[in-house]
């Protein structure tokens, strides 16, 4: 049968410290080389995938600037019928200012926020406060 009880009596293997250490830093080497493999798999990974997002959201910029100009042309033709060709011109022009004048106003309130957040209060461009 089977001892339960383990020997006091150990061996004394035949590997020294100093090969163990040895050992041990090849070890160490192949995991580094393993890890920086796996990384850098991972880097390329990344670059494709932000390559193509970029793109995806490229086309999706186009295309979404293609839609507002076919919006507005659409409403200058449908004011046309209404009020004139030269007042829907200019009210479809006003009202494209109009929005792009609220959306730089809320991204310079935005601007403000962050530099307040980021504690760099005297460091606004052109010494504005």
């Amino acid at each position: 049968m089977l001892d339960p009880t383990p020997s006091l009596d150990l061996a004394v293997e035949d590997i020294s410290f100093a090969q163990d250490l040895r050992l041990l830093a090849e070890e160490a080497r192949t995991l580094a080389q393993a890890e920086l493999a796996f990384q850098k798999t991972r880097a390329a990974y990344v670059g494709a995938e932000v390559r193509k997002i970029a793109l995806f959201g490229a086309l999706a910029a186009v295309f979404i600037f293609f839609a507002l100009m076919a919006f507005v042309f659409g409403l200058v033709l449908s004011l046309a019928s209404v009020i004139g060709p030269w007042a829907a011109t200019a009210v479809g022009t006003l009202a494209l200012l109009l929005v792009a004048a609220i959306l730089a106003l809320s991204a310079r309130g935005r601007v403000r926020r962050m530099r307040s957040a980021l504690g760099n209060d005297g460091l606004q461009a052109g010494g504005e406060n």
